[in-house]
């Protein structure tokens, strides 16, 4: 039977090469043995295939009737497809149909593909049957994948019985070899199309694979590999999936099915179940940060609700973010009121008073916003708010900017469905649906009683935003297994980062207008706060030094009742008759007492409420801007330090690796020496610790390492001498500082695979896996 191969590609040389190259060629692919799950059937035919190529190669006179045939071949084919990209060039605007017409041929059935005759323009050879496991193994090999399923497929189908009738070997060891290649050359091609971004391609061609081996039952161990790699590449496939067009209805409602299957396997967003997918809670929570530009708000709305109901403190302040978003951009109050509502949750543990404020501020609550502003420990924000606040009695101008802003740059640039909305306070407020609602909006305990102090409770809450102690979080996208390789885990970045920061609001000065402007422009419907003050009282407050705050304000509330209740009495008393004014009089200086009590209680509560915030800080924050999914980068140009030229050897390979763990000590040092990173690595790996090491050096975090390096083993890629792995142990102590303290340590003990490239010269460390 004829096989689509050549000698020189069997044994991995150009036609250009010597006698020495031809032998060398053939001692390392006889060495190089295939997987241990291989029969001795596959082995023995493979090597014969090697031998016939090194034969005819090493006689000169057949390798000079070979070579005449292979080149006649080739130029045949290339002039052949230049006269056929011609005539498709003629007749383009045909179509496929058409041109199969004009040329006289019909489209085959797949079957009679599969089983049809190599390409007569294309090189190959005649091999005996029982060669044909071999040969689909050197194809493997080679990364024909596509090719190897073309040839293999056909004869595990029900209806062949070529493999039973034993025309390729004994049934019992040639089935298994030949499922065994297929689903290789399946597991290979997903993580090829993995690699190019191809992430629902590379789950199809996993999940065939993993298909056939169950159907034959064969190879756990290899379909274990399968479903490791289904499971990393989840996050990838969901993203991809999410970011087809709405009109894509299936491919959409098919991602979000496989997110809520990762959600309920983490058992939440923040939660620490195992989804296998290789990301610890960090990076999950930055890759659902990355995913979420890519859903609507009302997709957001629907997820983010439903996880807050686990609990989960992050579902909630991202329900928040999205209720806000809406209710704004559709006009409907209502649901920034179930908004802030959900912020009285995480306000008992967190300082999220500058979002309650925007809360009250959209829904017409201008005193409990200003109230909230006094409770806030933003310290930046509350700058840009008060500088935008000059010239007015309280802090509403600059609040009403800053919310404009924030919600401008920060909230509505995560949804696909607002991203290009503009946002106006003048419009929202201008809006009739929104002014009835804020006259109807009712006068409950819930406004008068949100905003008491809760002490923060001590201990970490679940889904904290900052690099977890002895993790350091990695970079979207971290790259698949290369071909040949085991699966490496594969971590995300994606920083929910759209918090209320004053970053941006400081940016901001010189592009937003004027805030006297601003104020002037918004006309806020003030709803009526329930407070026993009238107004009066309220006018006074505002006339009080130009003071706007909460201890203020309900002091001067709690004077203006005194007084009033003071004249109310003398006015009772002058009215009594005589007989009743001594028992009055007792009964007077005893309220009197009883009034001096409550107001003495109330004057401490405010002193209370009126200082500084003490103990646990925000823990669920949205403080920075999302990390995008960077694009590979150019390979980095080689550098002397660290770099290491021709061909790899233990030793050098020991000094590349090194290079490296000192490079990591450096970056991700007190020093954060990030440029140091390309002197010894190259993509995906480069970007991956970049964005690391920024990262912790933005979070004021550092790591010390203490390294012990063994190289274990040296091997070079057969068919691509500027590819090799290098097996090594590396002993690893490491400290972990978060500002100066040190928070954790770990000693570890690793056996680690580096995979290699020579680029330009100069051998660089592509990724890694650790091996169990």
């Amino acid at each position: 039977m004829l096989i689509p191969l050549d000698y020189y590609r069997i044994l991995g040389l150009p036609i250009q090469a010597t006698a020495e190259q031809l032998q060398q060629a053939h001692r390392d692919r006889t060495l190089q043995l295939p997987r241990r799950e291989y029969s001795e059937v596959a082995i023995v035919a493979r090597k014969q295939l090697l031998d016939e190529a090194c034969a005819v190669l090493s006689d000169s006179e057949g390798r000079k009737a070979y070579d005449a045939s292979f080149l006649a071949k080739t130029y045949d084919r290339e002039s052949e497809a230049a006269q056929e990209a011609k005539l498709q060039r003629s007749k383009a605007s045909a179509g496929t149909a058409t041109f199969l017409q004009d040329a006289g041929e019909t489209a085959p059935p797949e079957s009679k593909a599969l089983e049809a005759a190599p390409d007569p323009h294309t090189p190959s050879i005649e091999i005996d049957d029982n060669q044909f496991v071999g040969a689909l193994l050197i194809l493997q090999e080679l990364g024909e994948y596509e090719l190897v399923q073309k040839l293999g497929r056909p004869y595990l189908n029900n209806g062949s019985i070529a493999i039973a009738e034993g025309r390729f070997g004994d049934p019992q060891l040639v089935r298994p070899d030949i499922v065994l290649t297929v689903s290789l050359a399946c597991l290979e091609l997903g993580r090829e199309q993995w690699q190019q971004g191809q992430y629902e391609n590379a789950a199809k061609s996993l999940e065939a694979g993993q298909e056939l081996l169950l159907r034959e039952s064969l190879f756990a161990s290899v379909r274990g590999e399968m479903q490791a790699d289904i499971y990393k590449l989840r996050p990838y496939n969901i993203l991809e999936l999410l970011s087809l067009p709405e009109e894509k209805v299936d491919e959409r409602r098919k991602g979000l099915q496989i997110l809520r299957e990762m959600l309920q396997e983490r058992g939440g967003i923040d939660g620490s179940g195992d989804d296998r997918s290789g990301l610890g809670i960090e990076d999950f929570l930055r890759f659902v940060q990355q995913m979420r530009k890519h859903l609507t708000s009302s997709e957001q709305q629907a997820l983010f609700e439903a996880e807050a109901g686990r609990p989960s403190a992050v579902a909630t302040y991202l329900s928040v973010y999205t209720l806000l978003a809406q209710g704004f951009a559709a006009r409907q109050p209502s649901m920034i009121r179930r908004a802030k509502l959900m912020l009285m949750q995480l306000g008992r543990r967190q300082d999220v008073h500058l979002e309650k404020a925007v809360c009250s501020l959209l829904l017409g609550q201008t005193e409990e916003a200003s109230r909230a502003l006094e409770l806030s420990s933003e310290k930046e924000p509350l700058a840009f708010i008060r500088e935008h606040s000059q010239d007015s009695p309280d802090l509403l101008p600059g609040l009403c900017l800053y919310a404009e802003h924030w919600l401008q740059e920060e909230v509505f640039p995560h949804f696909r469905d607002l991203a290009n909305e503009s946002v106006s306070l003048k419009d929202y407020f201008a809006d009739p649906k929104v002014q009835a609602y804020l006259e109807a909006l009712p006068q409950d305990a819930e406004t008068a009683n949100e905003w008491v102090v809760v002490q923060p409770r001590s201990g970490k809450l679940p889904g904290r935003l900052q690099p977890t102690a002895g993790r350091s979080p990695a970079a979207l996208p971290a790259q698949p297994p290369t071909a040949k390789q085991g699966a490496s885990t594969v971590t995300l970045t994606a920083v929910p980062g759209e918090a209320s920061t004053a970053a941006s609001g400081a940016k901001s000065q010189a592009t937003v207008a004027a805030p006297s402007a601003a104020a002037a422009a918004v006309s806020i419907p003030i709803a009526t706060v329930p407070h026993p003050a009238d107004s009066t009282s309220k006018q006074r407050r505002r006339q009080h030094s130009g003071r706007s705050g909460a201890s203020g304000g309900l002091k001067g509330d709690l004077v203006d009742r005194a007084r009033t209740k003071a004249a109310e009495l003398t006015a009772q008393v002058k009215s009594m008759p005589p007989n009743r004014l001594a028992l009055f009089l007792v009964a007077g200086v005893l309220s009197l007492l009883l009034l001096w009590l409550i107001l003495s209680l109330l004057a401490s509560a405010m002193q209370a409420l009126s200082g500084p915030l003490r103990g646990e800080q925000a823990l669920v924050r949205l403080e920075e801007p999302p990390l995008e999914i960077p694009a590979l980068a150019a390979a980095p140009e080689p550098s002397a330090a660290g770099a290491v030229s021709g061909e790899i050897t233990e030793e050098s390979a020991g000094q590349i690796v090194q290079s490296w763990l000192s490079a990591k000590a450096a970056a991700l040092g007190p020093n954060h020496a990030v440029e140091e990173l390309k002197q010894v690595l190259t993509e995906p790996a480069l970007s991956r610790w970049q964005l690391m090491a920024e990262a912790q050096q933005r979070n004021n975090a550092h790591q010390r390492y203490v390294h012990k390096l063994q190289v274990n083993g040296v091997k070079t890629n057969p068919t691509n001498p500027d590819r090799a792995q290098v097996e090594a142990q590396v002993g690893e102590k490491a400290e972990v500082f978060d500002r100066s303290q040190l928070v954790s340590s770990r000693n570890e003990n690793l056996r680690v695979r580096y995979d290699l490239i020579r680029q330009e010269g100069q051998w660089r460390i592509m990724d890694w896996q650790v091996i169990k």
